[in-house]
Order: C-alpha cells, then sequence, then structure tokens
C-alpha cells in the first residue's frame, strides 16, 4: 500500500522526511541480517557489524528529534536499541540450541515491540498502536525466521524472507511517515 498514491504532489519537506525515514529502516534490516549473519558463523566483523546495527536506532531517533525533541527522541533510540540488543540475544541463543532461553528472549522481543507501538501511538495520534504492532509483530517473527534459515544454511529461503522483511519495514517506515506529517502539516506545505 503507497500512502502517497492519491496525492498529487508531495512538499520537499516530506520528501525528504520519506526518504529518509525509509533510508534507516532499510539499513535496520540491512545490518540486523549482516549481524544475523555475522553471529552465525563467527565472521571475524561482528563487533564492528553489530556497532554499526546499534548506530541504527541513534540515526532512527534522531528523525524524530525535529518534531518531538530530544527526550522523546532519545527514548524511541533507546526502545529500537533495545530491540537490537535482544535479536542479537535470539541469535545466540537458537545458535546454542537453547530453546528455552530463545523462548524467554523471544517474549522480551515481543514486549518491546508492544512498547514501540504504544510508544509511537502516544506521541503521534495519526500512528494505530495496533496496526504498527501487528507490522513489527511481524517484523519480529520473519526476522526470526530468517535468522532459523540463516543457522539451518538454508540461504535462498532466507532470501525469500528478508525480501518481506524489507517490504514490511518500508510498510513501518511510511507508517511513522505519514503519521508525522498528519500530526505537523504546517512543516510539510508546499
Amino acid at each position: 500500500m503507497n500512502p502517497w498514491s492519491n496525492s498529487s504532489c508531495i512538499s520537499k519537506q516530506e520528501d525528504r522526511l520519506k526518504s529518509s525515514m525509509r533510508l534507516v529502516w532499510e539499513q535496520h534490516v540491512y545490518w540486523t541480517r549482516l549481524t544475523i549473519i555475522n553471529l552465525a558463523f563467527n565472521l571475524p566483523d561482528v563487533d564492528f557489524t553489530t556497532a554499526r546495527l546499534l548506530r541504527n536506532a541513534t540515526d532512527m531517533g534522531n528523525l524524530l528529534k525535529p518534531f518531538y525533541g530530544d527526550r522523546i527522541a532519545a527514548r524511541f533510540s533507546n526502545l529500537i536499541r533495545e530491540h537490537l540488543l535482544i535479536a542479537v540475544e535470539v541469535v545466540k541463543a537458537a545458535k546454542a540450541g537453547n530453546q528455552r532461553a530463545v523462548a524467554a528472549t523471544e517474549r522480551r522481543w515481543y514486549e518491546n515491540g508492544e512498547e514501540i507501538a504504544e510508544f509511537l501511538s502516544r506521541i503521534n495520534p495519526f500512528i494505530s498502536r495496533d496496526e504498527f504492532q501487528e507490522m513489527f509483530f511481524e517484523h519480529l517473527a520473519l526476522t526470526t525466521q530468517e535468522a532459523v534459515l540463516i543457522l539451518q544454511k538454508k540461504f535462498q529461503s532466507s532470501i525469500a524472507v528478508f525480501d518481506k522483511i524489507e517490504a514490511e519495514a518500508l510498510q513501518m517506515a511510511d507508517t511513522i511517515t505519514v503519521g508525522i506529517v498528519q500530526q505537523f502539516p504546517r512543516n510539510f506545505q508546499i
């Protein structure tokens, strides 16, 4: 679904926000995939890849800063950082074959996803908590599936799942962008 399909044109400010939001969500899923691969196969750049992945949380928060201020941006960055750190824990537990740890960590991951959806809907009345949570939960389920396939060395299947992850990430990016544009229309006048 393209939220811009009914618009004849958008402002430069809206286009800039849309492009930036899509970029950080694309980076989110690409660096997550690279980190999963690094963890799965003990690659020597795992620490650098993970550090770059975690920078994504700050980048996401920085996009909210002009609209919501430093405190809210920092809180969002922290929620996303927690999401990313839990993802690393999930992969490590799965790699170790510790199903109990996988289940416990996944529960925390979904709780964090609920927090993210709740947070976004609280700061922006145009972002539906339920709809965003559904998208985010799909993101978590697909990322788990991707990690399992990578650990099983089913690379072609993992790429097919990643295509779905990428589409989901763009949908989340667009949802946030549209919500911001609706909440702050004066910032996006043509």
